[in-house]
């Protein structure tokens, strides 16, 4: 792997290569969330969206420096625990837009344990982040929720889904758009699979447009790299964490 060398740190080409993507997203998120208008421009929105860009601009700086104003030991969320640590943990495999606002959502929830991102739903074996991106792959950017069924229920876990992102956007989630940010929940059993058509009914009456999630068998899991793991509270002033995530979790009581 090609490094580039400056004071104080090491910064990978493939690093690079995801602050641009995250760069790109998060510019998009902010035009698609603020409706920019360039006509009929009054002073008070002149303000607002200058401020917006000087948060933006500082998550950015903190975000390519590599600076998290998390402490090391709560990096991993308060929920993160090794799947292995109970024996009754069960698994739920879901996908519902970029998989960093997915995993910050059930990362805050009572009774589950971990979440690791991933890519699942295509063909290709053992994909990277840019194939992926690229849209050749397949795959759809997903979260696995290792959860306990004692505290909480598969079926507890789909009623948050369909709460957490929109089921009726085929492709898309906000200014996200593409197959990988599709609506899918991939179960690994039969009952998990009836499970999930239960919600999805139970849960279209609430949506006035079609909802379009997939409901498919799990074949292949495949963990993401490393740094899109705990990607919110790792990095909570890169932009997109900013303007995306973070609105998300206060609209959903689960982030101050």
């Amino acid at each position: 792997m090609v490094r580039i060398h400056v004071p104080d740190q090491c910064i990978t080409i493939e690093q690079i290569w995801i602050e641009n993507v995250l760069f790109t997203k998060s510019i998009i998120s902010i035009i698609f969330i603020l409706q920019i208008n360039p006509e009929g421009e009054n002073m008070k929105r002149l303000i607002v969206r200058s401020v917006v860009l000087v948060f933006f601009l500082a998550g950015m700086i903190i975000s390519l420096s590599g600076l998290s104003p998390v402490p090391e030991n709560l990096a991993g969320g308060e929920n993160s625990m090794s799947a292995g640590s109970n024996n009754s943990t069960e698994v739920a495999t879901l996908g519902g837009g970029c998989f960093w606002c997915v995993e910050a959502v059930y990362e805050r929830i009572d009774g589950v344990q971990s979440v690791v991102s991933g890519y699942a739903g295509g063909q290709k074996a053992n994909p990277t982040y840019e194939e992926v991106c690229a849209g050749t792959t397949g795959h759809a950017e997903v979260v696995q929720i290792h959860f306990d069924p004692e505290v909480i229920s598969y079926e507890e876990i789909l009623d948050l889904f369909w709460k957490a992102h929109d089921p009726t956007t085929l492709n898309r989630q906000g200014a996200d758009v593409g197959t990988q940010y599709r609506s899918i929940i991939l179960y690994n059993s039969e009952a998990q699979a009836q499970a999930a058509e239960r919600s999805k009914a139970k849960a279209a009456a609430y949506f006035d447009d079609p909802m379009v999630t997939e409901i498919v068998s799990l074949s292949a899991f495949y963990e993401a790299e490393k740094y899109h793991q705990d990607y919110y509270e790792n990095n909570p002033y890169a932009g997109y964490c900013t303007f995306v995530i973070r609105p998300k979790l206060q609209k959903l009581g689960l982030d101050s």
